[in-house]
């Protein structure tokens, strides 16, 4: 029985059981900043919803679409370290990195347009929020991109990994929560 591939593969939690601790737990912080935004939304939702139309619904969408094939490459990467094709997954890993920090990169002109047309923090209730969840979600992204590039460098010229799969796996899941938190945001403050 503890020979059977097939009872190994259903009982497999992908990376390390410590990642999900910490995934949970931000997902139940994430989860109080948008009962937050709701019941903001709710005492003002004229303000909300003006506020939302000043921001950049092509930026929002063009990272939305970054951060999703992002994630479709970390599967990819996932699959191919799982197959032992490690220079495919290397390869899957740096277009992540690269996809992410386009996202960086957009969103750090988003926050140059919104502050030079004079929409700061102090803009008003809705702009508190703006600014603060997407800029934790950032430092998401960031720590994400850091932890894949990590990754990348664990790879041996024969393609081996250094860590196992495990690594991957829980590098993969942390980038899909930032990809699931971002999708979140962008329909609560781009199309609500």
């Amino acid at each position: 029985m503890a020979g059977n591939p097939a009872k190994k593969a259903a009982g497999h939690v992908p990376g390390e059981e410590g990642l999900w601790v910490f995934i949970g737990g931000d997902l139940v912080v994430f989860a109080a900043f948008f009962i937050t935004f709701a019941v903001y939304w709710r005492q003002d939702s004229a303000l909300f919803q003006a506020s939302s139309a000043l921001l950049d619904k092509r930026i929002g969408l063009t990272n939305t679409l970054l951060l999703l094939t992002s994630s479709w490459f970390v599967a990819q990467a996932v699959a191919a370290v799982r197959a032992g094709a490690g220079h495919r997954a290397r390869s899957l890993l740096v277009g992540v990195i690269a996809l992410g920090s386009g996202f960086v990169v957009l969103k750090g002109f988003e926050y140059h347009a919104k502050i030079a047309a004079g929409i700061t923090l102090n803009t008003n209730g809705f702009f508190i929020l703006y600014y603060m969840y997407t800029a934790i979600h950032l430092l998401h992204v960031v720590i994400g991109l850091g932890a894949l590039a990590f990754i990348v460098t664990r790879f041996q010229p024969d393609g081996s990994l250094k860590g196992g799969v495990a690594l991957v796996e829980g590098g993969g899941a942390f980038w899909h929560l930032v990809d699931l938190l971002w999708l979140a945001l962008f329909a609560l403050l781009y199309l609500l």
